[in-house]
């Protein structure tokens, strides 16, 4: 049955905007993806493995698979839908599942996510999935961005963390009030209001993720071994990019960021939060929300991204890109899916005696 869930949803609404200067509507690209698959895949950091060791919801175009080597498929090209809202974005975004422990039996449920809402206040019908922005600075005078190329692939925080020493700027929790069960919190991401763990207290409207990649590139290796090598954040201003980029990696590239809406509220028991603890855990044997991660595979169409991120604050920003980019219904959007690789239960509405995989959980 389709949910309705996201897909063009305003974590930063031009109301929430006007009220920071540093930030403005006009300054990215924000629309939905509907999820294409849930599995263990993960052809960035375990390329032809299969399954992968954890599970990730990932979304966009229906190239995906095992290896995405980029010598032999350009998924720009090979793909044949996208679950994305713009037609001419064939790139594959994916996030780590979060599941709820059960304190009573210690059996796992995939917790499933939810929809903001688009500015009127409504929801689209959308199953799954997450929301994608492409932003340029926020501040300073010089906005020009080069889109990426081709084959180009990054990785954003680090699964092994499970302490606030060291943790990324741009991974984030918020837990969000009733209110902002469709709105999703206004004000920017990762400010106060968030926190690089999970919450440790129930969330009347659900959990809201967020994953911030680095705007710099080193302008020649569209990869690197770690993934995160050729790329850089900004260091003014790391977390939302400021106009600067340090010498090392010159090249300003758009800024990537998901937000990934959980609905948690079937699981606000109070009994399941006593004494500042918690019962989620992230696919990978997280239980503390540090460790949270994104991964990110360029495939859009031709000039397109790059079309777009120059329209911007003339025919293009915020939700609203349609003169400049092609965009699809959220009903087919919805229908672009594609079976698992290695078909297995992932939790999805049942119950299961351990995290897909035999993920051990690990607080250190």
């Amino acid at each position: 049955m389709v949910s309705r869930l996201l897909a063009l949803a305003p974590l930063l609404s031009p109301v929430a905007l006007g009220q920071r200067s540093e930030l403005g509507a006009t300054d990215f690209i924000r629309f939905g993806c509907s999820q294409l698959v849930i599995e263990r895949a993960d052809p960035l950091v375990s390329p032809g493995l299969n399954p992968s060791p954890h599970t990730h919801q990932i979304v966009g175009g229906n190239a995906f698979n095992i290896t995405m080597d980029p010598a032999h498929l350009d998924p720009a090209q090979t793909a044949t839908c996208t679950s994305c809202i713009y037609t001419e974005d064939n790139s594959n975004y994916w996030t780590a599942s979060l599941y709820f422990r059960s304190p009573e039996n210690g059996t796992f449920k995939r917790v499933p996510q939810m929809a903001n809402g688009r500015l009127n206040g409504t929801l689209l019908e959308q199953e799954g999935g997450l929301t994608v922005y492409y932003m340029r600075p926020f501040s300073g005078t010089n906005k020009k961005t080069v889109a990426f190329k081709p084959g180009f692939r990054m990785f954003a925080g680090d699964p092994a963390l499970r302490t606030k020493a060291g943790t990324y700027p741009g991974i984030c929790h918020r837990c969000l009030s009733a209110a902002e069960r469709i709105t999703g919190g206004s004000g920017a991401p990762c400010d106060r209001n968030d926190t690089p763990e999970l919450p440790n207290k129930p969330c009347p409207g659900g959990i809201r993720a967020t994953v911030i990649f680095p705007s710099c590139w080193d302008g020649v290796n569209l990869d690197s071994p770690d993934h995160r090598s050729h790329v850089a954040y900004a260091p003014t201003s790391p977390a939302l990019a400021g106009d600067k980029c340090p010498a090392s990696h010159p090249v300003r590239i758009p800024q990537v960021m998901y937000e990934i809406m959980f609905n948690t509220t079937q699981f606000n028991n109070p009994e399941y939060w006593k004494d500042g603890k918690q019962p989620l855990v992230y696919s990978f044997g997280d239980p503390t929300g540090y460790g949270a991660h994104g991964d990110y595979l360029f495939g859009w169409k031709g000039d397109a991204l790059q079309r777009g991120m120059d329209a911007l604050g003339k025919d293009c920003g915020s939700e609203d890109c349609t003169r400049v980019l092609k965009i699809q219904s959220g009903k087919d959007a919805i229908a672009c899916t594609k079976p698992q690789q290695a078909k297995e239960d992932v939790g999805t509405g049942t119950w299961l005696k351990e995290l897909p995989g035999g993920m051990p959980i690990t607080y250190s």
